[in-house]
């Protein structure tokens, strides 16, 4: 027992050298090893050379010698059998011989002084076709509705043929859940039909290696219904009824494969388990599969041949158990359970055993680990011998399948042959011990660079070999410390792994193999690039045949990899077009045609990675023409139309357009009938009589229409009545004593028929009078004369053919003729609402003196004179309409103080009537007019004159003028005002006690009883002081005052401009400030404390002083000023509608003059005369 103990502690101990185990470079001395050999099951073609192959390999190279069937084969003695040089290989000339002369087992061994080798058995066989065996073939007659089974029996073939039924002309024979073929190759009917019936059921067999086919004698088979095999076998029997039974009724399934309620099934591992079940029955019975012990194995289980047959591939263990099959139809169900067993022959558990290279004194182990059901058993051998007959070695113990060497020394290399075998197989495995003292070498090249792309898994090589196996280091670069940790991972052979290269990864490696013997190093370089990545992928895309596409695609990569690109269409190569224009980031078809329609893919490629991407091109044109146009269920006034869609072109048809050419009325023009949605293909179609219709359809999809299909047949139809009067029926005159009836005619298609003609038929409404009717052809009007003056009357327009009358047609009203208006309005007066505005009354005119329709009423007018003895007489016209029935009117825009004269007359369509007698009013006084000038003259020190003129419209009797005057400083500052009351016959003044050298701002207006006008503004500035200017001349000239005002004024600039950036971020200007406290921009008083008027700009000029009491606008405030404008007439300067209310600018003057002023008083000082401001009033 402790010695096992110590036998397993020096397994586990020599497990990790096995694991070490490396190939030993050729030029060194080792034991052979077999590299290549023929197949255990050798089957051979008898029409070829036979070569058993047997290489081998070994340091020196090894000779080789073979047995066949267990004894020793001397090659050389037989002349058709020769080897190839440096190989062991078998090549047998079978042109003298037959190949089945060379049938046998054989087996290779590889010699050198080391150890020998050996090979598996090799069994060869020669590959065998033989024909069918030649038999006379009964035809089979079968009632219909039975089972039937036709066998195949093919001869035994090596390898086993594989079978499959054809008619005569080399065409598989149909196969359903009703007809299958079984795996023995017999063909099974669960019932059989009339259509059965066929005289070449024929089984053929082909045989894989002679790649031959051989065919079996046909089958004939009849089936036949009860009366016709009694009609047939009565001859044969002497008219006896052979079958007296009912026909074949439905039945219960049975199985006709396997037979009985179970059976049984062993399977080898690894291998193809094919389970069958086939049933007959009436109806055809479906097949089912279940596995009573557990689940299949999906990845590995498929059902062929309509379910009837189950396969499971790479069986294992696992697969062993019951299952179930059951055939099942409406009548009933059978199942029948398989019992499924799995053998094994040997398999390796851990892999075959691994050669071994030691040095002197080492310890090793040779592991021949395998298993198999039932279970295997193991023998050794050394070098051919069996273990038990080689030389007897101390340093070797076997234990069952492991052999332990210790304490090994030079000259026990051998080969060690493992057999593991049971009765379903064998494995032979070869596997050498070389005893070696080397020192380390590295075996990989070196200086090797490698490239790999950032973040993908990079493995650096080090494949060594010594004696005792070297121990390999890496290190980079400085060789700072050796590598490991996550990033690195050190294999077994000595490769060094990178799972996610990075940048910094780049850089020289230094692998490193020592053993006691040496040292061996070697330098690789790795190098970290950055990945190939599509930017810009191409995109699908719709074009319409005939355009051009695009297709991009723009690429990232590394700088130090040069890329390829390359267009693929639908997984193949482009077509070879000039219209594919490649580019280096594109594609480009011009004139795409619809075979470009697929698949595009762009990819990129470099030496160490690739990217791609793919779009879909779809080309969709107009569909085409529908064709076979066909007109069923014709009708009276109806037909079926269908049609057959034509090709879309990749974009569905939307709907259809059906049109229409009547031959009869309008050939060569087609009509839109009607549309139909794109899903369907037909239409019914309502139609006129007395048509000869001519169809044809259209599709349309989302690029157009498709061009027209061919025309159908004619269609005609009968004619009839017309179904509808004409439309559009009007009574009006030209002239005041006619009537003048007016329709819109049927077209041909309303006609219904020949023969078309109207009935016009008229009375005078409100007299019971009876109807006058003519027939008018070819016309579509009639004039009826000797009427009386714009009467009503009943209208009817009826539509008649040859084949009868329209429908009782709708009454129309009209009128006859109109002629001017006979009378005036009456009671003309008018009322005076304020300065320029009136509104004059009437009476209405009464209907029948109009004479026609009223369209309203016109008042004309016009301006006599002004009141005012000073201005001038004006008589030019004007024209206010009041639209509709109405008995006032507004006159706005009048002159104020004026004397006017006007008449009013009403019209209707024919024109005007007679004038009212024409009468006369006066608009009082309103406020005056802005004087027309204003001039300062004689300007001196401290005083200066200011001449007028009157206002030029006065709007009254001037009472007075007011004259407002305030100073101006540099800043456009305002100073204190000051007013002046001046009489009416006065046109200038002379202003004293002025300040000299200063600039004010005058304003000046006129006034009426009625109020102050607009005012006119003007500046002017005092003249300067001759004393005052001398000393400033005198100081001005001294060169430290001119310093010292250049130091203050760029100080103040300096200071002014920062004081203007704070204003204009967020401060309000005073003028602002002022005007925000207002919300009346008409009326802006003083303020109370100072009497100023805020601050003053130069752009002012025409705009009056705040605070003044007069409007800026020039207008009078009315104390009617909301009188409503409802009754303002259309004249020149304004529009009115129907009721007379006044639309025009009456009131928008004033609006946009306030907003004019208002923007004019928001404005602010600039930086530059804001310097100014440092002078003050004096």
């Amino acid at each position: 027992m402790e010695r096992r103990r110590m036998d397993a502690a020096l397994l586990v101990l020599f497990l990790g050298h096995l694991a070490g185990a490396l190939e030993v470079p050729l030029d060194l001395p080792q034991p052979p090893t077999i590299t290549h050999q023929s197949h255990k099951d050798y089957i051979i073609d008898p029409r070829e050379n036979i070569i058993i192959h047997c290489d081998a390999k070994g340091k020196p190279h090894p000779s080789f010698s073979w047995t066949r069937n267990g004894t020793h084969y001397d090659i050389e003695q037989d002349p058709n059998v020769t080897t190839k040089p440096h190989s062991g290989t078998l090549v047998v000339d079978i042109s003298r011989v037959k190949a089945e002369d060379y049938e046998g087992t054989y087996q290779c061994t590889a010699r050198n002084k080391h150890g020998a080798a050996v090979s598996n058995n090799i069994v060869v066989l020669q590959s065998r076709s033989p024909l069918w065996s030649k038999e006379k073939i009964q035809p089979i007659v079968v009632q219909e509705g039975v089972s039937l089974v036709l066998p195949c029996r093919p001869p035994a073939g090596l390898p086993p043929p594989v079978i499959f039924w054809m008619d005569n002309i080399f065409q598989r024979l149909p196969q359903s859940s009703r007809v299958s073929q079984s795996l023995s190759g017999d063909l099974y009917f669960s019932n059989v039909l009339r259509e059965d019936s066929r005289n070449d059921y024929i089984c053929y067999a082909r045989f894989p290696y002679t790649q031959t086919i051989q065919q079996k004698q046909p089958i004939t088979v009849k089936v036949l219904n009860l009366d016709a095999i009694n009609d047939t076998m009565a001859a044969f029997y002497n008219d006896t009824d052979l079958f007296s039974e009912d026909p074949v009724d439905e039945r219960r399934p049975t199985f006709l494969i396997p037979y009985g309620p179970s059976s049984s099934k062993m399977v080898l591992r690894g291998q193809v388990l094919e389970m069958e079940c086939i049933a007959e029955g009436l109806p055809t019975p479906n097949i089912s599969w279940t596995k009573v012990s557990g689940e299949f194995p999906a990845k590995r289980t498929s059902f062929l041949y309509y379910q009837k047959t189950l396969r499971i591939v790479d069986v294992s263990e696992s697969d062993a158990g019951e299952y179930r099959c059951m055939a099942k139809n409406r009548l009933g169900s059978v199942h029948h359970t398989i019992r499924v067993t799995v053998k094994a022959s040997p398999y390796w558990i851990s892999g075959a055993p691994r050669n071994l290279v030691l040095a002197p004194g080492e310890n090793g182990v040779l592991t021949c680990r395998a298993s198999g059901t039932p279970k295997p058993s193991i023998t050794w051998a050394m070098n051919g011998i069996s273990i038990e007959n080689s030389p007897k070695d101390l340093s070797r113990k076997v234990e069952d399948d492991t052999i332990i060497f210790t304490d090994v020394q030079t000259g026990s290399s051998a080969v060690y042959q493992c057999n593991v075998s049971n009765e379903y197989g064998y494995l032979l495995s070869n596997a050498f011990v070389n005893v070696l003292s080397e020192p380390p070498r590295v075996l990989t090249p070196s200086n090797v660079v490698y490239k790999v792309i950032k973040n993908h898994r990079v493995l650096m090589d080090c494949a060594s070999f010594g004696s005792p196996i070297p121990k390999i280091t890496w290190f980079k670069d400085s060789r700072s410390g050796t590598l490991d940790g996550e990033m690195y991972n050190m294999h077994d052979n000595g490769t060094l792994e990178i799972n996610v290269a990075q940048a910094r990864n780049s850089g020289k490696y230094t692998c490193v193999a020592r053993n006691i013997l040496g040292i061996f190093e070697n330098h690789v370089y790795l190098e970290v690039k950055e990945p190939t990545r599509i930017l810009k992928q191409p995109e699908y895309k719709v074009i319409q045949r005939g355009r051009s596409v695009v297709f991009e695609c723009k690429v990232k990569h590394d700088s130090s990899l040069v890329p390829t690109m390359n267009w693929l269409k639908d997984d193949g190569e482009l077509p070879d077009d000039e219209r594919l224009i490649l580019d280096s980031e594109s594609l480009t078809i011009t004139d795409v045609t619809e075979n470009d329609a697929g698949v595009y893919t762009c990819i990129v490629n470099t030496t160490l990675d690739h990217d791609s991407a793919s779009a879909e091109l779809t080309v969709i044109e107009r569909p085409d023409p529908p064709t076979d146009l066909e007109l069923t269920d014709q009708k009276k006034r109806s037909v079926q139309l269908t049609w057959t869609p034509g090709d879309e072109h990749n974009s569905p048809i939307q709907k259809f357009l059906i049109q229409y050419e009547d031959s009869l009325h309008h050939r060569g023009h087609w009509h839109n009938l009607t549309e139909v949605p794109g899903t369907k293909t037909t239409a019914h179609l309502k139609l006129s009589p007395y048509v000869h219709y001519i169809f044809r359809v259209l599709a349309l999809n989302s690029v157009g229409f498709s061009r027209p299909s061919f025309s159908s047949r004619t269609f005609k139809t009968d004619p009839a009545a017309p179904d509808e009067n004409p439309t559009g029926v009007q009574g009006h005159g030209t002239e005041h004593n006619n009537l003048v009836i007016s329709w819109k005619p049927l077209s041909g298609l309303q006609s219904n028929g020949p023969g078309l003609h109207y009935k016009v038929m008229w009375r005078q409404k409100s007299i019971d009078s009876e109807w006058t009717a003519v027939t008018v052809a070819n016309n579509s009007k009639f004039v009826v004369s000797g009427t009386p003056t714009f009467v009503p009357y009943e209208l009817k327009v009826q539509a008649v053919n040859d084949h009868g009358s329209g429908p009782e047609p709708a009454i129309s009203h009209g009128y006859s003729g109109e002629d001017l208006p006979v009378a005036a309005p009456e009671n003309v007066h008018v009322v005076v609402l304020n300065s320029t505005l009136v509104e004059v009354h009437w009476d209405a005119v009464p209907h029948k003196l109009i004479r026609g329709y009223l369209k309203g009423y016109k008042v004309y007018y016009w301006r006599e004179r002004s009141l005012h003895k000073h201005n001038p007489h004006h008589v030019e016209k004007q024209i206010l309409t009041f639209s509709g029935n109405h008995t006032h009117g507004m006159l706005p825009g009048l002159h104020a103080f004026s004397l006017y004269s006007f008449n009013v007359k009403v019209f209707n369509g024919k024109g005007e009537g007679p004038a009212s007698p024409t009468q006369q009013f006066e608009t009082p006084e309103g406020v005056p007019a802005a004087p027309s000038s204003l001039v300062i003259t004689n300007p001196k020190l401290d005083s200066l004159t200011l001449e007028w003129s009157p206002p030029h419209d006065r709007n009254g009797l001037i009472t007075g003028y007011t004259l407002k005057y305030q100073p101006v400083n540099n800043s456009n500052e305002l100073g204190p005002v000051e007013e002046l009351a001046l009489p009416a016959n006065e046109t200038s003044v002379t202003l004293f006690n002025l300040k000299y050298s200063t600039r004010y701002k005058f304003y000046l207006n006129a006034k009426t009883d009625r109020g102050a006008g607009p005012a006119i503004s003007q500046e002017a500035v005092t003249i300067m002081d001759e004393a005052v200017a001398s000393r400033q001349v005198d100081i001005a000239t001294q060169g430290w005052f001119i310093g010292l005002m250049c130091a203050i004024a760029l100080l103040i600039l300096i200071l002014l401009i920062i004081c203007f950036i704070q204003r204009n971020k967020g401060g309000k200007y005073p003028v602002k400030e002022k005007e925000d406290a207002h919300t009346d921009p008409e009326f802006q008083p003083m303020k109370d404390d100072d009497c100023t008027f805020g601050e003053y700009s130069d752009n002012e000029d025409h705009k009056p002083l705040k605070g003044s009491s007069t409007p800026s606008n020039g207008t009078v405030k009315r104390d009617d000023s909301d009188d409503s404008l409802v009754e303002y007439g259309e004249g020149e300067d304004g529009q009115f509608n129907e009721d007379g209310s006044f639309i025009g600018q009456y009131s928008g003057k004033s609006a946009s003059r306030d907003t004019a002023e208002g923007q004019e008083s928001s404005e602010a000082p600039s930086p530059i005369n804001a310097m100014n401001s440092l002078n003050s009033f004096v």
